[in-house]
């Protein structure tokens, strides 16, 4: 039932976007371990994410979406000038290391699936932005994450992973995610070549994970975007953040950025296990580092980017420290 309210949800808040007139940026990307590392098929194994951010307006302006963002008003957190709304829809897949092996593989992570739906409000001054985020979804069989592997797999001709029957069972998530972020940016070069440098903090709280973080992201490259990051794991770190000018050239443009980012977690429900029955969980560490390197091209409306990461361990006795890499594409309408 849950996941029909979810797959609902998310059709009503994109279908408004069909009666939107003031346009806005489609992003899709695909997150898989196999980007980041030939041969590597573990941990955050798959994931797909879809997000239409609206265009930026002043703060006390309606957005185009009026209804939802007269309902969602309250999470525009922290002082800023000018806002805009962000409607997000995750799939992830996780697994062990071992596919071959049917049985509870009691040393390693649990299989996982997890959906989620998420709105937010993202909030700026010239130097500064606050982003909140409301999310909503399910982990366990109904988020069908051995059905999209199993698809996934079939199409490269990849073995089936044959320990599914172990996943994690069927628990609704509800996570409230906030983050801020500092830029600063000297005057670029008469080419249009220059860095910026976007410290950010903050945290989440609820059942899918709870932690605080803090990190920094370097950019270098030609007519930077005027947003607070590149890294799409981050709030608003995937060019979605309100924008107050442009900042694109004639022809192409690009840049590249690495983030470091230190995570001290409290709960994480794909390692801790569901909190209201008895699940599979490993001895999750309490903290870890993620490296994220990276290129952005963008065109006219067009904007393409990979990355790739690295993280240390998150469990005792991890065999593999966890790589992945990610690729989106995003258009602005």
């Amino acid at each position: 039932m849950l996941r029909q309210t979810l797959l609902a949800t998310a059709l009503l808040c994109f279908a408004s976007l069909a009666q939107a007139t003031c346009g806005g940026t489609a992003t899709a990307r695909s997150d898989n371990d196999v980007y980041g590392q030939a041969g590597q098929d573990q941990g955050y194994s798959a994931g797909f994410a879809f997000a239409w951010t609206t265009p930026t307006v002043a703060r006390e302006d309606a957005g185009c979406l009026a209804g939802l963002d007269r309902a969602t008003r309250w999470l525009a957190w922290g002082p800023g000038t000018h806002r805009n709304l962000v409607l997000t829809w995750h799939h992830s897949i996780y697994t062990p290391t071992d596919g071959t092996r049917a049985d509870l593989i009691t040393d390693d992570r649990p299989y996982a699936g997890t959906l989620v739906v998420g709105i937010g409000q993202q909030v700026r001054d010239e130097d500064s932005m606050a982003a909140t985020h409301l999310r909503l979804g399910i982990v366990g069989p109904s988020a069908q994450g051995e059905a999209a592997q199993d698809s996934f797999h079939h199409l490269f001709g990849r073995a089936r992973f044959r320990g599914w029957d172990n996943q994690l069972r069927d628990e609704p998530l509800l996570q409230l995610a906030h983050e801020r972020a500092w830029r600063h940016q000297p005057e670029a070069s008469t080419h249009g070549l220059g860095w910026d440098r976007t410290w950010f903090a903050g945290g989440a709280i609820g059942s899918p994970s709870t932690y605080a973080n803090a990190g920094v992201e370097f950019r270098f490259g030609k007519n930077l975007p005027d947003d607070f990051g590149s890294n799409p794991m981050r709030l608003a770190g995937d060019g979605s953040s309100p924008v107050l000018r442009s900042s694109g050239g004639s022809g192409w443009d690009w840049h590249f950025f690495a983030s470091l980012e230190a995570r001290a977690v409290a709960h994480e429900v794909t390692l801790d296990g569901t909190l209201t029955r008895d699940s599979h969980a490993v001895d999750r560490r309490a903290a870890f580092a993620e490296l994220g390197l990276g290129v952005v091209l963008t065109h006219g409306p067009w904007r393409l980017a990979g990355g790739h990461y690295r993280r240390s361990r998150e469990f005792s006795g991890q065999r593999e420290a966890p790589v992945y890499g990610s690729l989106s594409l995003a258009r602005r309408f």
